[in-house]
């Protein structure tokens, strides 16, 4: 492993700059980074182990020929339909989302999102004077999601007028900052005190922040990430982390209840273990649904309650649904947030089927509740 780490950003977005991949390798995989794009950071890619061909972190950042598998859609949760405005969602009576992220410090190749840096896409929120008169005028809403791509990629300036437009709103209570930036590239948040100030500022003004910080993978929290976190949590930021679930990365009990256990030591709140969205380009990293939950439970067995708090979610076009529980014969969901507000909290049971990735699999239902499904 390269241990030798540059605090200074350099991104790497051509196959071509990695010396440690054959050219063979490298002629195999353009077509991949043609499709779905290539970028890391230095800093990143200094945490492969390039001797192990199965090493983690190189399966979270480097192309692979499977994902030209055809499988999954560019939006299969339809989040268009909850666009209000050009990078403004609102799909949950309580929550407005801003893609205000154009770019990420690096394309996990399991993107949810992949779709923002495929296209010319309008879904970026450029403009926010609109999308904070919408937050004004609809009371109802308590909590900002700023995510994207990756909020942190903003300059500090666009990040702070954001962030001091959003804390003038009375009725808004949270802002949450989703970001991978603790674990792609650390020294956004370590060696940029403006940044601190401006969230220490902004949590004394009674509007709390809460960091959502990706990690996949135990290695990816280490002396340099646990420092960022640290400062968040100086600055007055609640940690959370969530991920996903991934084939050949964390899809064992050990690993996950590593990564939770160490999450919750370095000062994160494990939030979600999501099911792989059915996105394209997903299929060498969705692991079935059965699969997945009987992995969550065995996982939590090695926790402690810090640990396991989090749920096993699907974010389905309809809602967040959880898995909830499964029997020999049954496999049980729960709205945990829904589009609809009447759903939530309603339960689903289901036959189990071995062979499903996603919500829309399960076809028979064994009650009479039903819930209609406008996108499918």
């Amino acid at each position: 492993m390269d241990t030798r780490i540059s605090k200074k950003t350099k991104y790497i977005t051509s196959l071509s700059k990695l010396g440690k991949l054959t050219e063979k390798e490298r002629e195999n995989l353009e077509k991949v980074s043609e499709a779905f794009g290539f970028r890391a950071t230095d800093y990143y890619l200094s945490l492969i182990n390039w001797e192990d061909e199965n090493d983690p972190i190189k399966k979270l950042i480097i192309p692979t020929v499977k994902e030209l598998e055809k499988w999954g859609a560019k939006d299969p949760s339809y989040e268009k339909s909850y666009t209000v405005a050009p990078g403004l969602q609102h799909k949950y009576r309580e929550t407005a989302l801003f893609l205000i992220g154009p770019t990420c410090f690096g394309y996990c190749r399991f993107c949810f999102r992949k779709r923002l840096f495929m296209d010319d896409s309008n879904e970026i929120l450029f403009d926010i004077k609109p999308a904070i008169e919408y937050i004004k005028s609809h009371k109802e809403i308590q909590n900002v999601l700023l995510t994207g791509g990756d909020p942190l990629t903003l300059s500090t300036g666009k990040l702070k007028h954001i962030l001091f437009e959003l804390a003038e709103i009375e009725h808004l209570l949270n802002i949450r900052i989703g970001t991978k930036a603790p674990a792609f590239y650390p020294f956004r948040i370590t060696k940029d005190e403006e940044l601190l100030d401006i969230l220490d500022t902004i949590n004394k003004r009674g509007k709390r922040i809460h960091i959502v910080a990706q990690f996949d993978h135990p290695r990816e929290i280490n002396n340099h990430s646990r420092k960022a976190v640290n400062k968040l949590i100086k600055s007055g930021c609640v940690m959370l982390t969530q991920m996903p679930l991934l084939k050949g990365i964390n899809d064992n009990p050990e690993t996950l209840s590593t990564l939770w256990n160490k999450s919750v030591n370095a000062g994160l709140s494990p939030y979600y273990l999501f099911q792989c969205r059915p996105t394209v380009g997903n299929k060498p990293f969705a692991v079935p649904v059965e699969d997945g939950y009987k992995i969550f439970e065995q996982a939590k067995m090695n926790c402690s309650g810090l640990s396991k708090r989090l749920k096993y979610v699907m974010s389905h076009a309809t809602g967040k649904i959880e898995i909830a529980a499964m029997t020999e014969k049954h496999i049980i969901f729960k709205y945990h947030q829904a589009a609809n507000p009447e759903n939530i909290g309603k339960t689903m049971i289901f036959k189990r089927n071995s062979n499903a990735f996603w919500f829309d699999d399960y076809t028979e239902l064994v009650d009479e509740y039903k819930i209609e499904n406008p996108f499918v």
